[in-house]
């Protein structure tokens, strides 16, 4: 039986770090823009954060860095 992860189709990013990489920011940058919640697609679960990987790409792209 697959999970309801994989039943969606989702590619988790997890930590700051991974965030960043993802956005081309600095994990610092991301810390600070989790902080004021500006990114929507972040969740934190377990004390950790994480994000759709197509939510991240779907919200910065095109965006300068």
């Amino acid at each position: 039986m697959e999970s309801q992860t994989e039943d969606r189709g989702l590619d988790v990013v997890w930590e700051a770090a991974g965030i960043a990489k993802e956005i081309n920011r600095t994990a610092r940058q991301v810390y600070h823009l989790l902080a004021r919640g500006a990114i929507p697609a972040a969740r934190r679960v377990g004390g950790r954060w994480c994000a759709d990987r197509n939510e991240l790409r779907r919200q910065f792209s095109g965006s300068a860095t």
